[in-house]
């Protein structure tokens, strides 16, 4: 399956976590989708000083913004990956969507020829729908059978 659309830009992406999680989650997804596109992974770790860090994101989001945006993957909402990421929402073309998780990431990857606004939406979604106790969900189900 290609990611490519050659016919308008898409939305570019970048997953900005603690440590190794963002290269780890777009290795899976390349695991499952074949080659990406367009993409990066930016780490936040106390090897880097803020300001490097802050603009490791802005140099990936000029160098990945092909006129459609880019939406920025953060795994959680209050944490220094999302705050550093917010800062790049008053100069660039940008969302931000926290809990990034492998469904989140699948989903955007398959969706990024909507727009940047229609994209954090579904990303949001699908993150939120990934989510499922498993041992829950099927002890209602074999209840509702029986």
């Amino acid at each position: 399956m290609s990611q490519e659309n050659s016919t308008s830009p898409h939305v570019g992406i970048i997953v900005v976590a603690h440590a190794d999680y963002g290269s780890s989650i777009l290795r899976m997804a390349e695991f499952i989708l074949g080659p990406l596109s367009d993409c990066t992974s930016i780490s936040v770790d106390v090897a880097f000083e803020v300001t490097e860090t802050v603009q490791r994101l802005t140099d990936a989001a000029e160098r990945l913004d092909k006129g459609a945006g880019v939406i920025i993957l953060t795994d959680m909402f209050g944490g220094t990956p999302t705050n550093l990421s917010l800062s790049l929402l008053a100069k660039h073309h940008v969302e931000v969507v926290t809990g990034v998780n492998l469904p989140m990431v699948l989903k955007v990857f398959t969706s990024r020829d909507k727009s940047l606004e229609e994209l954090a939406d579904i990303a949001g979604e699908s993150g939120k729908s990934g989510i499922v106790i498993a041992g829950k969900m099927l002890r209602n189900k074999n209840k509702s059978a029986g």
